[in-house]
């Protein structure tokens, strides 16, 4: 199975059964890398469809307080690229199914190396990027040195990503497409319903990539009331929240950490989860495991 196709497969078997997915945001190495790795490992048989893993950064500027605590956490606890990536590969011993995107910022990658990045993500088994301040002007950089070797890249469109800008957002982008519900830093605000369901068909008459919707998305409500408007709803701010609150007084993970981040993540997807979910969505987002 190619890399880029692990996301197509998912999302056509989403669409198969008729509805859409949930990507959970979690930050590689928070609290600690057992924890964090044990957390990656179940995040599917709990509902996640796709997975992104946030690469640790000392200067998160599109993130709010959670996600920022959650990357220093992880930082303090010694993650790095190569156990990023070692937790990735371990991953994969166990899931082949079940895409995976890092999310993150230039600077780690850049101080990495780039071509070296990109055959280790690609070798460990990584499907694609998100990279939020590469914006498609430097595509370059990171961007189509990335599609050669066979990962996608997932833009980020805005509320003011307008008709003018979003043709050029469009261009490189695969995989999917990411839609920021609301303006502002992660996990601050909530979104408006009605808003995001008019942007989202606009968007949507452009590009027939799937759209996900993220920022600000924490309950099963919220879920229920976007899964008709979207391909995919993502979750991070409240998922890194659930960690922080389940840490002992010096920060370390207790027997609640793994369960309670487990828990949220099946409430969420019970918002989007029909009746009778599929077999071919099940493999998709990793029931069926090899």
């Amino acid at each position: 199975m190619t890399d880029q196709g692990r996301i197509d497969r998912c999302f056509g078997a989403l669409k198969a059964a008729r509805r859409p997915g949930l990507v959970t945001f979690v930050t590689a190495g928070d609290p600690d890398y057992a924890t964090s790795l044990a957390i990656l490992e179940a995040l599917p048989a709990s509902g996640a469809d796709l997975i992104e893993l946030g690469m640790p950064f000392t200067d998160p500027m599109a993130d709010g307080p959670a996600i920022q605590a959650s990357g220093l956490r992880a930082l303090k606890a010694g993650q790095t690229m190569v156990k990023t990536l070692g937790m990735v590969r371990q991953f994969r011993e166990r899931n082949d199914r079940t895409p995976l995107v890092l999310m993150g910022y230039f600077n780690p990658i850049y101080i990495y190396g780039v071509a070296r990045f990109l055959a280790d993500a690609r070798a460990a088994g990584i499907d694609g990027l998100i990279v939020v301040d590469l914006p498609p002007e430097e595509d370059g950089e990171l961007c189509l040195p990335a599609i050669r070797a066979g990962l996608s890249f997932i833009r980020l469109a805005t509320p003011t990503t307008d008709e003018r800008r979003l043709p050029a957002v469009l261009a490189n982008t695969s995989g999917f497409l990411y839609y920021v519900s609301v303006l502002g830093i992660t996990g601050t605000k909530a979104p408006e319903i009605a808003k995001v369901a008019r942007e989202v068909a606009r968007i949507r008459a452009a590009t027939t990539l799937p759209i996900a919707v993220g920022f600000g998305v924490r309950s099963e409500d919220q879920v229920r009331a976007l899964a008709g408007h979207c391909d995919a709803i993502v979750v991070g701010s409240a998922l890194t929240r659930r960690i922080g609150e389940t840490l002992d007084p010096d920060g370390r993970a207790t027997g609640s950490t793994v369960p309670a981040l487990l828990d949220l993540v099946s409430t969420l997807a019970r918002g989007l989860a029909p009746a009778a979910e599929s077999a071919a969505a099940r493999a998709a987002r990793g029931g069926l495991e090899r």
